[in-house]
C-alpha cells in the first residue's frame, strides 16, 4: 500500500505547523493509520531551524494530549516539492510563498490546509505567536477538525 506523505507549513515552523503535524500524527496513530502516513512540517523561512516549538504551543497542545517535544524547526527545501503529495499552508500568505517557490508540475500538491477543515473551510489558521493562549486553543480547534477532514480524504482515495 502506497504511503502519504503530508508536510505542514506555516513561516517559522514553531507554532502552528508543528501543532498541526503532532495533532495529525495523533489522529493518524488513533486512527492505525500511521505505517500508511509521512507527516512532517516545516516553515517558509529560517527563522527558527533547529528550535523546538513554542513552549506556549507545546504546552497547550500537552493539555490535549498531543506531545510536541521532540519536533524541530526547519525550512521548506526546494526537494519538499517533489517528495511530498500534501504540502499545506497554514494561511494565504504562506501558501503564496509555497505557489511562487513550487515547480509548476507540483503546484497540484500546495494547498491551504483548512480547505480540509468542516467547521473552518478555507480559513487562515491564525498565527498565535503574539497574542495570548487563546490563541493557541483556536488553533488547536482548528487543526483539529482540519486533521479529520483530511484523514477522511486520504482514508477515501486509498479503499
Amino acid at each position: 500500500m502506497k504511503q502519504t506523505s503530508i508536510l505542514m507549513v506555516c513561516m517559522g515552523n514553531i507554532c502552528r505547523s508543528p501543532t498541526a503535524e503532532g495533532v495529525l500524527q495523533r489522529k493518524a496513530e488513533a486512527a492505525g493509520l500511521t505505517h500508511r502516513l509521512h507527516i512532517d512540517s516545516a516553515g517558509t523561512h529560517d527563522y527558527h531551524v533547529g528550535s523546538p516549538p513554542d513552549a506556549r504551543a507545546q504546552k497547550t497542545a500537552l493539555g490535549r494530549g498531543y506531545d510536541l517535544s521532540a519536533l524541530r524547526g526547519r525550512q521548506v527545501s526546494n526537494q519538499d516539492f517533489a517528495t511530498f503529495d500534501y504540502i499545506l499552508a497554514m494561511d494565504r500568505d504562506n501558501l503564496a510563498n509555497l505557489q511562487q517557490r513550487c515547480p509548476e508540475q507540483y503546484v497540484h500538491k500546495v494547498k491551504l490546509y483548512l480547505a480540509f477543515s468542516r467547521r473552518f473551510p478555507n480559513l487562515n489558521v491564525p498565527d498565535p505567536y503574539y497574542g495570548g493562549g487563546k490563541g493557541f486553543e483556536q488553533v488547536l480547534d482548528m487543526v483539529e477538525d482540519a486533521a479529520d477532514g483530511l484523514l477522511a480524504e486520504i482514508a477515501r482515495d486509498n479503499d
